[in-house]
């Protein structure tokens, strides 16, 4: 008996069996991460679930996926495989439909974001918008009249008539725009603070998966295109309102015409919408392209010396990379537009396309339509009118479908984070008077879809203690800073547990647990004034710090800013210093902070400034390459690729 396929969901289906069958294949390896997959289950349903429900509003999608993964599951595929996969079918599932109705009406999902802002001022806004549209309806029906008619005792009335449908046509208008204009800007503005909102409470692994360059594209770009869609999107309301005025005019002046007129209009819009949609297929794939064109930029400003040392390298980058990624997107956009263009053209000659009907076709079929001559004299004022709306709403098309492509990867990508969220709390104070952290069995996993294996740190037994200096050291690649991430909560453990004296760091307090760290990691960020440090004598302490950091003729503090940032990278990591000292937290964490200092200030990094953090109660991790100092150490920590090879609570002669 064979078995009938929901329509439309076929290449959901087809697409998740190929999965399936690349999943069975990596089956050994992924069962070797059992202990990873059953750590991870619990947060992953916990975060999906809230997704899951937001994206398959249509049922039918949802039970098309449940069947899917059940079957899966009876296959035996690992937990992980099918966790990996159910959030995969999330991404496609939302991702395809916003596609989907950005392709069908890119001006729907504006207004739809519109009224997510406040559905009661696009009320306000389209109403008097509509107002305006039909007085300026009645000043065409008003000229119509007067142009066919050779009475002129009413002229009077007339005048007046007309002079108060211009006044009421203004005023709306300018109601309409201004009202619309605060919405949209106010829109982009909450949309810009939600999505940076979004971005700073997913989890780091996460983002980092993500990338910086998309993220950018999103921020800059995305929002850009969105911004100038919906500044447009006011002037455009005011056309569709004059439109949908003239068509209420029309088909007051004789139905049998508008017939006619409306079987003309289907072929039109029918021929338009096959280049529109082609247009915004292209657009699409510019976009997909520009986050690799991002991501060559980023290596032009962070790569610059390099490639002004290598000639060959700089000539195969330009040429092979950055040429070629700009020659596709260059190539989707000039396509896309001219697709648009050629509506654009297409779309006027129509409408004088009709206009010659009227003038020239109907009067010949008077035995079928019944035309007079103050209906086609009101018919051709009206087409004429309709011109410029008409052809502002053509030309603003590329905006609006470049708009509905931002739209979709912003909501896309903001679906994707919501699925990777942190849970958003107050944290409570930090305890101060800490006496143990401990790590039991802590794993983290490095996955990439390019490799055969994972890379495995753990399982890690630690345990802190306050006033100790603790060196972590180990090769290249040895996972300390990932260590370092896992210990101040950035990353979530895979398995295992963090415990901070009687308290387990779950979703709930770890971003109270976070708060009791200062930490520079080696790609540390440095802002260019204290923030969160509002103190009264803020100012006189920062000086203080910064003449024990030597750094008192460089830099100058007021009023929490650094007076600048542009220094060499050591004297940039002192500047970091001094935040972290302003912070004054119980641990701190510096990930290889010496390795851009010159050899006197290294000298009193290590002597000075560890020990007298160490004598303040202060718990030190230093990831460090400076043998010549771990007899400084409380403890040494050494990882050998994702191992703990040894955990020693005093300095061992063998590193002489």
């Amino acid at each position: 008996m064979s078995t009938r396929r929901k329509p439309g969901f076929s290449w959901v289906r087809n697409g998740l069996e190929g999965r399936g069958q690349r999943a069975e294949g990596r089956g050994q390896r992924a069962e070797g991460r059992g202990q990873r997959a059953e750590g991870r289950g619990q947060r992953a349903e916990g975060r999906r679930e809230p997704l899951l429900h937001l994206v398959f509003v249509s049922s039918c999608l949802g039970d098309a996926i449940d069947k899917v993964v059940g079957a899966l599951a009876q296959k035996g595929l690992p937990k992980s495989e099918i966790a990996n996969l159910k959030s995969k079918m999330v991404y496609i599932g939302c991702d395809c439909p916003l596609k989907w109705a950005a392709t069908r009406s890119q001006t729907m999902q504006l207004i739809y974001f519109l009224l997510r802002s406040s559905w009661k001022m696009v009320a306000i806004a389209m109403f008097t918008g509509f107002l305006s549209g039909g007085s300026s309806a009645g000043l065409i029906a008003l000229m119509g009249r007067v142009v066919g008619s050779d009475q002129t005792a009413s002229m009077t009335s007339i005048a007046w008539s007309f002079g108060a449908l211009a006044g009421v046509a203004l005023t709306t208008s300018i109601i309409s725009q201004v009202m619309l204009i605060r919405l949209s800007q106010n829109a982009v503005f909450q949309l810009r603070l939600s999505l940076s909102r979004q971005i700073l409470s997913s989890e780091l692994s996460y983002l980092e998966q993500l990338g910086g360059p998309r993220l950018l594209a999103t921020l800059t770009e995305d929002i850009q295109a969105i911004s100038q869609a919906v500044f447009i999107i006011p002037f455009l309301c005011i056309d569709i309102a004059i439109v949908g005025g003239c068509l209420v005019y029309i088909t007051w002046l004789s139905w049998s015409v508008l017939l006619a007129v409306c079987l003309f209009a289907v072929l039109a819009i029918g021929s338009c919408q096959l280049l529109l949609t082609r247009g915004s297929k292209l657009l699409g794939l510019a976009r997909e392209e520009q986050d690799r064109l991002f991501q060559h930029f980023r290596t032009i400003a962070e790569g610059t010396k390099e490639l002004k040392l290598h000639y060959r390298r700089r000539q195969a980058f330009l040429r092979e990379d950055l040429e070629t990624s700009a020659t596709i997107f260059r190539r989707h956009n000039v396509n896309g537009l001219t697709l648009f263009a050629m509506t654009s053209s297409w779309g006027k000659l129509l409408l004088f396309f009709a206009i010659g009907l009227i003038l020239f076709v109907l009067p010949h079929l008077s035995h079928l339509i019944a035309i007079t001559p103050q209906t086609r004299t009101g018919y051709v004022l009206t087409f004429l009118y309709l011109v410029m709306p008409m052809d502002r709403l053509v030309n603003n098309l590329p905006i609006l479908g470049r708009a509905g492509v931002a739209l979709s990867k912003i909501q896309s990508l903001g679906l994707s984070l919501a699925s990777h969220s942190e849970s958003a709390v107050v944290p409570d104070a930090v305890s101060s008077s800490w006496h143990r952290l401990v790590l039991k069995e802590v794993t983290h996993i490095y996955h990439h879809d390019s490799e055969d294996s994972d890379f495995v740190l753990g399982p890690i037994d630690l345990t802190l203690t306050p006033g100790e200096l603790v060196f972590i050291v180990g090769g290249n690649g040895s996972g300390k800073s990932t260590l370092a991430k896992l210990i101040v909560g950035l990353y979530v453990p895979a398995a295992g547990e963090i415990w901070l004296d009687k308290q387990p760091i779950l979703a709930e307090n770890r971003e109270w647990y976070r708060q009791h760290f200062s930490t520079i990691f080696a790609d540390f960020y440095l802002f260019e004034r204290l923030l969160g440090l509002d103190r009264p004598n803020l100012d006189i302490q920062a000086r203080a710090y910064l003449k024990r950091l030597q750094l008192e003729h460089k830099v100058t503090v007021e009023q929490g800013w650094l007076s600048t940032t542009a220094l060499s990278q050591g004297q940039r990591k002192r500047l970091a210093l001094l935040a972290a000292y302003l912070e004054d937290r119980p641990i701190y964490l510096f990930d290889e902070w010496a390795a851009d200092q010159d050899p006197v200030f290294k000298e009193f990094f290590y002597t000075q400034l560890l020990p007298g953090l160490r004598d303040r109660g202060k718990t030190i991790l230093a990831i460090s390459h400076d043998d010549r100092y771990f007899h400084l150490a409380d403890r040494i920590i050494k990882l050998d690729y994702g191992k703990l090879e040894y955990d020693k609570l005093e300095y061992d002669k063998k590193w002489h």
